[in-house]
């Protein structure tokens, strides 16, 4: 089968060719039929994620349609549409899984990362870890949903769900582009934040409902309740403090992020609560998608060969995407 895998030396996707692989006890063997890029995969690929060697196929973001099942595997049927997600498996018997935080496993395993992704014609995945999809999004508007959609929500249930008023949400790609959807169906006055000059981006957040859209550096209208910060700026950590009131709360969602600089404690004092989000869980997963038969979203995408996937992570990088991008095998 065709695959995309990392040219560690140029930091670059290339073509392969790998066997088809064999689903291992509670497996699942899919077929890939879209996948999504996730910035987390512009991470792996620039080392800025420590290195696995050998470096994992990429991709965590899969809509797959089972055409193997390993063995005990029970969960799924034989061409029934499935989603895999960033924790590809967790230890189960660690402290963190005993207190049902297995997003803080000591012994995870992570798809496309620790265990080969979907940047390929084929991959496998452990079933307790794999998704059913809402029948209503097709394969492609459903990639997305996996790690920027999951992610997104995770970081918005930790910044209080639909309890703050005025949300601010800073950097607007895959997941904000989510989020925000569902902050304004929950009547939220979301503020989006974007890197200066990105009209694009801007009017994205305005055509889905957010009350302002503009520059991370101007200032917001209003303190806010809470913000999501999704851009790997460490920059944009005493910005949100300094917009939150007393009591708000700032959640950063993403993996990686450049160093936070020094701020002065006034930005934190008041009670303000600054934490981070770390990968996710299944009951984040399960909550998610019963909220999309709840919440009609719709996800922006822009769609690639797989053999352009290298295109398509170089789209991601130079902010040329409106929302996110997804591979086609």
């Amino acid at each position: 089968m065709m695959a995309m895998a990392i040219d560690v030396g140029a930091h670059r996707l290339v073509p392969v060719q790998r066997p088809r692989p064999v689903p291992g006890p509670r497996d699942l063997l899919l077929r890939v039929r879209a996948c999504g890029v996730c910035r987390t995969d512009l991470h792996i690929l620039d080392g800025e994620l420590p290195r696995r060697d050998p470096p994992a196929i990429p991709g965590h973001e899969v809509v797959g349609e089972v055409v193997a099942l390993g063995e005990g595997a029970r969960r799924f049927s034989l061409g029934q549409r499935v989603g895999v997600g960033w924790l590809g498996r967790s230890c189960g018997v660690c402290p963190y899984c005993a207190m049902a935080r297995e997003n803080l496993c000591d012994a995870p395993l992570f798809t496309g990362y620790d265990r080969d992704g979907g940047y390929a014609g084929y991959c496998v995945a452990d079933e307790r870890f794999c998704f059913a999809l809402p029948e209503a999004v097709d394969d492609v508007h459903a990639a997305p949903l996996l790690c920027a959609g999951l992610i997104g929500f995770r970081t918005w249930r930790l910044a209080g769900g639909r309890r703050p008023k005025r949300l601010g949400i800073w950097g607007f790609g895959a997941a904000a582009h989510i989020v925000c959807q569902i902050a304004v169906a929950h009547g939220q006055e979301v503020h989006a934040f974007t890197l200066p000059g990105d009209a694009a981006a801007q009017a994205l957040a305005r055509r889905l409902g957010a009350r302002f859209a503009g520059a991370s550096n101007e200032a917001p209208q209003g303190e806010l309740d809470a913000s999501l910060i999704f851009a790997p700026d460490g920059a944009l950590v005493p910005a949100a403090l300094a917009a939150a009131r007393k009591g708000g709360v700032v959640v950063c969602g993403g993996i990686h992020m450049s160093t936070i600089p020094a701020f002065d404690y006034r930005l934190l004092w008041g009670e303000r609560e600054l934490r981070s989000v770390a990968n996710l869980t299944r009951d984040d997963g399960e909550a998610f998608f019963g909220l999309l038969r709840e919440v009609p979203v719709r996800t922006h995408v822009r769609s690639f060969a797989l053999a352009d996937a290298q295109a398509a992570v170089q789209a991601l990088r130079d902010g040329a995407l409106e929302g996110a991008a997804v591979l086609v095998p």
